[in-house]
C-alpha cells in the first residue's frame, strides 16, 4: 500500500469487511448433504433471502422453508454495505409512474419510509442489536453546481409527495450544528434514515430465522435455478416456489450473466477518533452523510467513533466478475482517504484500519424489481442500486404475500412484476460502465469552477440510462 495513506498497524484489506472484523466472522453452518423437499427454497442468505424466510415463517409457521447459501449468511452486500437504512427509493419515481401512475410511485415511496421503522421494530422484537440509531441523513453540496442540483432535488421531491417534514434544505446555522464538512455551501436533511452495523443485522436475522425453524445450508453453491428446483453439487432441493435472492452475485448463475450488473462499491474505516475530533465537527446524532457529487460518497459515524467512508472504486470487472473476498485496489483506498481528509481535515492525523469492497445489483433501467411467476414457481427480488438495506425488507414482505397468494397493497406496488431488458454483451457492457464513471469523475472536477452541472455528466447519464 502506498505511503500516501496512513495505515494502522493492524490494517486489513478485504477479508469480507470491517463489520465482520468488528462483530466476528461466523463459522459456516452445515452444508446440504443430499436431496430435499420443501415448500419454499430460497437461494441466497443475504437480507432479501433472510427477510423473505422470516416473514414467511411468521405468517405460516408450518411452511418448510430452506435457504441455500454459497458462503455464510450475510457474506455478500448484506455484510459489506455502508450501513444506511434509508428511505430513498431504489429506482426512479418517474419510471415507476410511467407504468403504474404517479399515485403508485408515491405509495411506494411512503412504504419505503415505513420500512425503516419496520426493520427497527423487528430488531427490537427479536433482540437484534445492530447499533441502530435513527439520526436521519445529511446530504451536502460543496460547490455551486452541486448546490444547484441539491435545490433541484428538493423541488423535484415535492412532485412525489415528499414534503418539508421528509426532506428540507438547511440554513447554515442548522447545517453547522449538525455536522461541519469542509467546503460545504448547502445541505439537506431527511429524518428517513438510520445507521446500522450491517453484519450485526445480517447475523441477527440469520439467528432469528433459524429459531423459527428455517434450515440455512451454508457453503452450498447453487449451480442452477429451474422451475420447482435449485440444483447444487451435493443435492437438489425441490419446492413449489424457488426464490432467487442473489443480488450482485446473480451474474454467477447459469443464464443470468447479463440480468443485473454487479457494481463494485468500496469502503475504508478509520481508527477510533478522539473526542476532540467530534467536538470540532459535530456529528452527535449519528446522521448518515452523503454528497451531491456525481462520483458520490457515503459515510457514517460508527458506534465506536470511527468514520466508515465509501464510494465507487473500480466500478465494474470485465465479464461481470465478482471479487468475492472484498480485496480493494490500492488506488481506491488512496482516493477514498484523500476524499475523507478533504471532507474532514482534522482526520488527517488518523489512519485507515480496514478497506473492503462489495457488489450491488444494477438493472438496465436502474429500478429494483420483485416478481413471482405462478406458472413456474420462480421468483426473485433485487437490483437495489445501493439502497438494499431497507428495500430488502420491503421485498421480503412482498414476496411473502406473493408466495401465499394474497393480494395486498404490497403486491400492487409498481416494482412488482417489472420487466427489464438485459445488459449489453461484452465488451459493450464494460466500455459503457467505465465510460460513464470516467465522465462523472471529469464532470466533478470541472464543476469545482463552474456554476452548473457539467454537460459531461448529462452525457454519462445518457450512456447507461441512469
Amino acid at each position: 500500500m502506498s505511503t500516501r495513506v496512513p495505515l494502522a498497524g493492524d490494517f486489513v484489506n478485504g477479508d469480507v469487511s470491517f463489520w465482520y472484523r468488528s462483530s466476528g466472522v461466523p463459522a459456516p453452518g452445515p452444508s446440504l448433504d443430499g436431496d430435499r423437499e420443501a415448500d419454499v427454497v430460497i437461494v441466497g442468505a443475504g437480507y432479501t433471502g433472510l427477510w423473505t424466510a422470516y416473514y414467511l415463517k411468521r405468517a405460516r409457521p408450518s411452511l418448510n422453508v430452506v435457504v441455500l447459501e454459497k458462503e455464510f449468511a450475510g457474506f455478500g452486500a448484506s455484510g459489506r454495505n455502508g450501513g444506511w437504512l434509508t428511505g430513498d427509493l431504489a429506482g426512479s419515481h418517474a419510471r415507476y409512474a410511467r407504468t403504474h401512475g404517479a399515485d403508485a410511485a408515491k405509495s411506494l415511496q411512503r412504504e419505503m419510509y415505513a420500512s425503516i421503522d419496520e426493520v427497527i421494530a423487528v430488531c427490537d422484537q427479536e433482540g437484534i442489536d445492530a447499533d441502530i440509531v435513527k439520526g436521519g441523513v445529511l446530504t451536502v453540496a460543496r460547490n455551486s453546481a452541486q448546490s444547484a442540483r441539491l435545490r433541484e432535488v428538493v423541488r423535484g421531491a415535492r412532485e412525489w409527495g415528499i414534503e418539508e417534514d421528509d426532506l428540507r434544505l438547511l440554513d447554515a446555522g442548522e447545517r453547522d450544528r449538525r455536522l461541519r464538512v469542509a467546503g460545504t455551501v448547502g445541505a439537506t436533511w431527511s429524518p428517513h434514515c438510520a445507521r446500522i452495523q450491517p453484519a450485526k443485522l445480517a447475523q441477527g436475522l440469520a439467528r432469528a430465522v433459524r429459531e423459527l425453524g428455517v434450515e440455512i445450508f451454508e457453503r452450498t453453491p447453487v449451480l442452477e435455478i429451474a422451475p420447482r428446483r435449485a440444483v447444487t453439487a451435493t443435492g437438489t432441493v425441490t419446492a413449489p416456489y424457488v426464490i432467487r435472492a442473489t443480488e450482485g452475485f446473480t451474474s454467477e448463475l447459469k443464464g443470468l450473466r447479463r440480468q443485473w450488473l454487479p457494481m463494485n462499491s468500496s469502503m475504508i474505516v478509520t481508527e477510533p477518533l478522539p473526542a476532540s475530533f467530534w467536538d470540532a465537527v459535530g456529528w452527535q446524532d449519528a446522521e448518515l452523510l452523503g454528497d451531491m457529487a456525481h462520483y458520490y460518497m457515503y459515510a457514517q459515524r460508527t458506534a465506536d467513533d470511527r468514520i466508515a467512508f465509501g464510494g465507487r472504486g473500480r466500478p465494474y470487472l470485465y465479464g461481470s466478475r465478482v471479487d468475492a473476498r472484498g480485496h480493494t485496489h490500492e488506488w481506491t483506498v488512496e482516493a477514498l482517504w484523500r476524499l475523507l481528509v478533504d471532507f474532514f481535515p482534522a482526520a488527517a492525523s488518523s489512519s485507515v484500519a480496514h478497506a473492503w469492497s462489495g457488489v450491488l445489483g444494477v438493472p438496465r433501467d436502474w429500478c429494483s424489481t420483485t416478481h413471482l411467476d405462478p406458472a413456474t414457481g420462480l421468483g426473485w427480488a433485487g437490483g437495489y442500486t445501493g439502497h438494499g438495506v431497507t428495500t430488502t425488507n420491503l421485498a421480503g414482505r412482498t414476496l411473502r404475500d406473493l408466495i401465499l397468494g394474497e393480494r395486498t397493497a404490497l403486491t400492487a406496488m409498481p416494482w412488482v412484476g417489472r420487466k427489464v431488458r438485459a445488459w449489453e454483451p461484452e465488451p459493450l457492457r464494460w466500455a459503457g460502465v467505465h465510460s460513464m464513471y470516467r465522465l462523472y469523475r471529469m464532470a466533478d472536477s470541472r464543476e469545482r469552477s463552474m456554476p452548473r452541472t457539467s454537460v459531461l455528466a448529462r452525457f454519462a447519464d445518457l450512456i447507461t440510462g441512469h
